[in-house]
This record gives structure tokens, sequence and C-alpha cells, in this order.
């Protein structure tokens, strides 16, 4: 079974009384629908509907609850969710050494001194992330391969925070917006989104016969920029671009680059949405 450690993570605890109301009021997750044992994923947005923060969250207990997000972004996102507290009888704290540890293939076994969860983002692999203890192996190549296969993005090597809707990177695909809850942050923006259909820039996953250029390149087709270019494992990556203007190419039978190199685009094999009929038009608001 091969396992990845991640030393870039970090997690924030949030626990008290008013926990699960507090986020439920604020984050896009809906936490009426996460059991014991999983973990989903989910973000703070601006009041424009924009990515602020992402992370996965987790039960820890009765009125407990973890957020686990990149390490470089752990201080800020505390400050943020302080400033939302108000009244709420809620404590925030952030850990001061985390062990995140991946496995995937069957299913590992529980630890004593770990949280073993299973990571919702994957339907059709079994992946789950351990807390509190690290493994002998480390196979991070093969993780981010694994984890680009399935087309799951995420932000600093995928897309920026603050340039990017919940749909861009797919988490009304991976369960990471609750549709059916109460307001949130940014949630009448994200809700427009859902019911009208706008949703035009979506992950995909990107195929070339050698090697990718790395994170950030173009994605274009006859000189015009159509998406970005994220992480990749060699000849395989993930890429945010406007699925309206790859469908008009595709029909067109035009050549996509990613920088130089010609590439094929497909959308991820769990996703629902589909390239639109319509030909290319304007960016939504």
């Amino acid at each position: 079974m091969p396992f990845a450690l991640l030393k870039d993570r970090a997690l924030i605890s949030v626990s008290g009384p008013d926990a699960e109301h507090f986020l439920q009021n604020i984050l896009t997750t809906d936490l009426d629908a996460l059991g014991a044992g999983e973990a989903k994923p989910g973000a703070l947005l601006t009041p424009q509907g924009k990515i602020l923060f992402d992370f996965l969250i987790s039960r820890a207990g009765e009125n407990a609850f973890r957020l686990e997000c990149r390490a470089d972004i752990a201080d800020d996102f505390v400050r943020r969710l302080m400033l939302y507290k108000l009244r709420a009888k809620v404590e925030i704290a952030k850990s001061e050494q985390t062990l995140v540890s991946i496995a995937w293939g069957n299913e590992s076994a529980p630890s004593k001194d770990s949280t073993v969860l299973a990571d919702r983002r994957f339907r059709d692999e079994s992946v789950t992330r351990s807390y509190g203890s690290a493994q002998e192996t480390d196979d991070g190549a093969a993780w981010q391969a694994l984890r680009i296969a399935h087309g799951i993005a995420e932000s600093g090597t995928d897309y920026q925070l603050g340039d990017a809707f919940p749909h861009d990177v797919l988490l009304d695909e991976t369960g990471g917006v609750g549709f059916r809850k109460g307001c949130y942050v940014g949630q009448e923006v994200v809700s427009r989104m859902q019911h009208r259909g706008t949703a035009r820039r979506r992950v995909l996953i990107v195929r070339a016969e050698r090697a990718l250029p790395e994170a950030g390149a173009e994605l274009t087709v006859d000189g015009r920029s159509v998406g970005t270019l994220g992480s990749n494992a060699g000849t395989i990556g993930l890429g945010i671009a406007r699925i309206d203007r790859v469908k008009t190419a595709l029909d067109a039978g035009q050549p996509i680059l990613a920088g130089d190199v010609p590439v094929t685009v497909a959308i991820p094999p769990f996703a629902k949405f589909s390239f639109p009929q319509e030909a290319a038009g304007t960016e939504e608001a």
C-alpha cells in the first residue's frame, strides 16, 4: 500500500458549544452531511464568491472540528475565523505540530496514535488521511500523480486563493459546497452560478506525449489563452480552462498547447458537468 507524508499542512481546531452552528454559517461545506471518520473539502469565500481559504474538514469529537489546510495560510485562516467569531462560544486554535499521512489502495487500519479519515474527494479510490503519526515510507510523487489523475485541484499549485470560484475547482462536484444548506459567506454568487449553469472555468485533466511545462504555463488555442496549467506529473497534469472555448477548439480541430507542448484535455471521470453546446461567450460575473 503506497503512502505519502505531507509536510506543508496544518490543522486548525474549532470547538465549543457553538462550533457547528458557527462553521455552518460561514463555510461552503454542509456539516449536516459530514459524518464521523470522513474528511470533506470546503472553502471560506469572499462576499463576491471567490475562494479565500480552502481546506478539508472533519469531526474531532462532540462539538469539535478540525480544518486541515496549507501551513503557509493557517495563521491568516485563524485570524479570519476569529473575525467571524463575535459572541459565538467557540475556541479556535492552530496545532503547533502536524503530521499528515496519506494512504491509498486498500483501506488502511486505524492506529491508536492517529485519526484515520476517508478523503471523500476521491470517488473510485480508497484514500485515507492520518493525523498524528507518520509512515516509514513516503511516495510523494505517486500521491501527486494520483491526485492529478483524479482531477483533484488544490490551491497554491493549481490555482491562487482569491482568484477562483468554487465551481472553477470542482468543489461543487466533490462535496465541498452544500446547495441545500442555509446562507454562508458568498452563498448568493455560488448559488446563482449553480442554478443558472453559468460556470465556464473548470478543472480539466491535461495529457501530452512529452513532459509538460511548469505550473502557470498558459493553455492556448491559436495564440489565445483558454486557461492555465496547474500541477503536473510528467505527461499528465491539471488545468483550469474555459470549457466553452475548449469545446470550440475541439469542434474546429484546433490544437491546444500548454506552453509549446501539444496536449489533449478531458473532463475528470467523476465529474457530472459536460462541455457546453453553445459557442464561447463572455466571462460569467
